[in-house]
């Protein structure tokens, strides 16, 4: 039997397990990134695809050692803000809680919209907004209830997922043939195309931004990252291998539903319509993970004073940062209104790398003692995370590097009207 928790009124209560934590990064990686980053990784890889895939899943894997360690190390609402800070300064934290937040929002936003498409596509701004209501209303009645909407919601993507693999691979148009890797696989190809995968695998800080929330986190939040990233990445590779083999690299390229399409060209016509339930059902499960990640973090900066403090609140009945999950669900709502989602997912996926890259500096300077990672771990994910960054769309690159100043430059105004105490 659990102790009972012994929080204060502004401190969140540990409620969440290892299945909890496990279901919860599921819940942000197997999530609308499957069924709609294959198409434009596909048409930068080409026949690569396959490399980029697997160029994702190792930055992946490095971020998601560095984040665990440093997770146990600091298990505390924030995620890299919280090792930043601690690990290289004050304003590395900043400039990592900066990124995740902004960036995230773009997230919420395209995942949002991702929604309304697959629901309603002639009212896809309005549906996304409602769906941005809706979930941040579930966020506010408790952490427990959204890990419990969270299994539902893995528990159906993985049923869509898997029917879609077993069609494609018992159809007779499936060919060995279309894995191959040709002549028309660039470098740069591959390496932008890791870039957008890359947006599909980073749900697993979800797991370490909550871990205020998590019981025994020493043990929970590394085991949690390492079992979620382990199912998702078995499962990715399976179904980019199944569409591929029907589609081809040029059919997926050209796929405006990947998954529906692959179901169709496999004969399974019956199908199509259920991949889009899925993909509405697996956008909901990445929104609600996504605004739980930035609404924690949105509270760790506020009660450091680089946001309102009075977004540090904690509600006396359900154990949430009320004020910060409102804040942040007005925020997406308006940008899910206006914004449009090939843009959001480049903004987001360069902001993020940006925020692995402080994660893995972060875990470098953790002594063995601090169980710090095998040393080629911090540095490969650093310079994986700099390179697929700067390997994206220029535009998105472009966007991403003023997002950063400006960040960098809020932060020197502060110290400057406001310096703070050592």
């Amino acid at each position: 039997m659990s102790k009972p928790s012994t929080a204060g009124p502004q401190e969140l209560q540990r409620r969440l397990g290892v299945s909890d934590a496990v279901v919860i990064g599921l819940g942000a990686m197997i999530g609308a990134g499957i069924f709609a980053a294959l198409a434009p990784a596909a048409l930068a890889a080409g026949s690569g695809l396959l490399i980029s895939l697997a160029l994702a899943a190792v930055v992946a894997y490095c971020n998601a050692t560095s984040s665990a360690r440093l997770a146990a190390r600091y298990p505390a609402s924030g995620g890299t803000y919280v090792y930043g800070r601690e690990r290289l300064g004050d304003f590395w934290g900043y400039l990592a809680g900066w990124t995740f937040v902004v960036g995230k929002t773009a997230s919420c936003a395209a995942m949002a919209l991702t929604v309304g498409w697959y629901v309603w596509p002639g009212q896809a701004h309005a549906v996304a907004v409602a769906a941005v209501v809706a979930l941040t209303a579930v966020n506010c009645a408790g952490v427990q209830k959204s890990a419990l909407l969270t299994r539902v919601i893995v528990a159906v993507v993985l049923t869509v997922l898997a029917a879609v693999v077993v069609a494609s691979l018992a159809s007779s148009a499936s060919s060995a043939a279309q894995l191959g890797v040709g002549d028309d696989a660039t470098f740069g190809g591959v390496l932008q195309a890791a870039g957008l995968l890359f947006f599909a695998f980073a749900g697993y800080a979800r797991i370490a931004t909550l871990g205020e929330e998590v019981r025994d986190p020493q043990r929970t939040i590394p085991r949690g990252i390492s079992i979620a990233l382990g199912i998702t990445l078995v499962v990715y590779a399976v179904v980019a291998i199944s569409v591929l083999s029907v589609l081809g690299p040029k059919g997926l390229a050209q796929a405006a539903a990947p998954l529906s399409d692959a179901a169709r060209a496999a004969g399974a016509d019956w199908l199509a319509p259920v991949v889009r339930v899925g993909g509405a059902v697996a956008a909901l499960g990445s929104l609600l993970a996504l605004i739980l990640g930035v609404s924690r973090t949105t509270l760790a900066m506020a009660r450091d004073r680089h946001l309102p403090h009075g977004l540090a609140a904690v509600h006396p009945k359900f154990n949430v940062p009320h004020r910060a999950e409102l804040l942040v669900g007005a925020v997406v709502a308006v940008v899910a209104a206006t914004a449009d989602m090939r843009g959001a997912i480049g903004f987001s996926s360069f902001g993020i790398l940006a925020y692995y890259a402080i994660a893995n500096a972060s875990a470098w300077t953790l002594t063995p003692d601090e169980g710090r990672p095998a040393g080629v771990v911090p540095v490969l994910g650093l310079a994986g995370c700099l390179i697929l960054a700067f390997a994206l769309p220029l535009s998105s690159v472009i966007w991403g590097a003023a997002v950063l100043a400006i960040g960098a430059a809020a932060y020197g105004v502060r110290r400057a009207v406001a310096p703070r105490t050592p």
